[in-house]
């Protein structure tokens, strides 16, 4: 199986320096090809290809030796793949009749991360085995940067990026044929219903917290934003006023990231199947303001639910979920959770009385109480199951 590293990056100033000018120099010539693009399709009506602008690399490369020319070949190829990547999205979606989003061009805190596609190829993972303690990474034109390796690396280093956030670097480390460590059969299933009040709730019962991290940190930001909407544009308070906010943020992600992490790994060792909701997020949480024709109603409630929504981080939640049952060889089924809510777990009886407010569920037919979303994941438990088990008789 293939998994990938996240390390924190300890440059020195002068490789700071030079992995900040390696990222610049690839902004801009994801800008040029960008351009170029539009320029041949505008005047000339000619579609510019991936491969005709990596042939166009080494007259660039020589043309600006000080430049372009001292960052590696391959990682600009990526680079180039990247633009590609964003155009057949784009003809993609407008082929399906969605709103296209044509590629736009990357400003400076829009584009951060480079990408080298092959280690060995402008990059070296470890590249001083020698040294007792420490571990290095080799980036052509930056040099041998310390990496803070806080876990052993399992099979072999693919592709290597460079990702940065806020004033911290990372490297990304992508691995081919890692062993997956299994876990011993644990001789249970549930069920998951995701939920605001609490992140999760298991069909036996089990609540687990919703650490609202963002709530947590609402005056610290609030404070932030207000302090970034006084400074002046292009002043360095300014600057500095934007790098404390976005840290703010960045360490609410990290809390949430770590949250996943830990509630995740509880599922995944005490049960063989998962069963989840397949929730589209995207659209559970679009804006309710409408147009000027049509207005939209509740905004401002539908506007509190889908902060609370993307605070809980069902998304998160659900990804690093699919990533530890894959790595543990245990099994996970996503169902529709379409009336799970409204059905009764004991006789079956769908009726929108059956949820009586939020928390309490009573059956109309058979009268059965029970938590409203205890019942919900009983009921997606069984969807699953069902599904399951028609899967494997196919």
């Amino acid at each position: 199986m293939r998994r990938s590293y996240k390390f924190l990056l300890r440059p020195t100033v002068k490789q700071t320096v030079a992995l900040t000018a390696c990222l610049e120099d690839h902004r801009q010539l994801y800008n040029a090809a960008l351009e170029h693009r539009r320029t041949a399709y505008r005047t000339a009506g000619v579609n510019i290809r991936y491969g005709d602008q990596s042939a166009d690399l080494k007259h660039i490369r020589a043309e600006d030796p000080e430049g372009q020319g001292q960052w590696s070949f391959s990682s600009q190829q990526a680079t180039l793949r990247r633009l590609d990547t964003a155009f057949a999205a784009f003809f993609a979606r407008l082929k399906a009749g969605r709103t296209p989003g044509f590629p736009r061009f990357k400003g400076r805190g829009w584009f951060d991360t480079v990408t080298w596609p092959k280690d060995g190829d402008g990059c070296r993972w470890d590249s001083q085995p020698e040294h007792p303690t420490v571990t290095f990474v080799r980036l052509q034109g930056i040099g041998h940067v310390r990496v803070h390796q806080h876990r052993p690396v399992k099979g072999r280093a693919k592709t290597i990026g460079v990702k940065r956030e806020g004033s911290r670097w990372y490297l990304v480390l992508s691995c081919d044929d890692v062993p997956a460590q299994t876990l011993p059969p644990a001789g249970a299933v549930v069920g998951l219903d995701m939920g605001v009040a609490s992140l999760v709730i298991t069909s036996d019962g089990e609540h687990l917290a919703n650490p609202r991290h963002l709530t947590a940190s609402a005056e610290l930001l609030a404070a932030a934003q207000q302090d970034l909407a006084r400074k002046k544009r292009g002043s360095k308070r300014r600057r500095k006023a934007v790098a404390r906010l976005a840290a703010l943020h960045a360490k609410v992600r990290r809390q949430r990231l770590d949250g996943a992490h830990k509630a995740t790994l509880r599922l995944v060792r005490d049960y063989d199947v998962i069963v989840h909701e397949d929730l589209r997020i995207a659209n559970m949480t679009r804006s309710a303001s409408g147009t000027l024709e049509a207005p939209g109603t509740n905004v401002a409630q539908k506007s509190g639910l889908n902060r609370s929504i993307l605070d809980a981080g069902w998304g998160v939640f659900l990804r690093v979920l699919a990533d530890k049952a894959e790595s543990a060889g245990r099994e996970l089924v996503a169902v529709n959770p379409a009336n799970t809510s409204r059905t009764c777990a004991r006789c079956g009886h769908c009726a929108q009385e059956n949820r009586v407010t939020q928390a309490e569920f009573a059956c109309t037919a058979c009268g059965h109480t029970a938590h409203a979303d205890v019942n919900a994941a009983i009921n997606i438990l069984r969807a699953g199951l069902a599904l399951r088990d028609v899967a494997q008789a196919a």
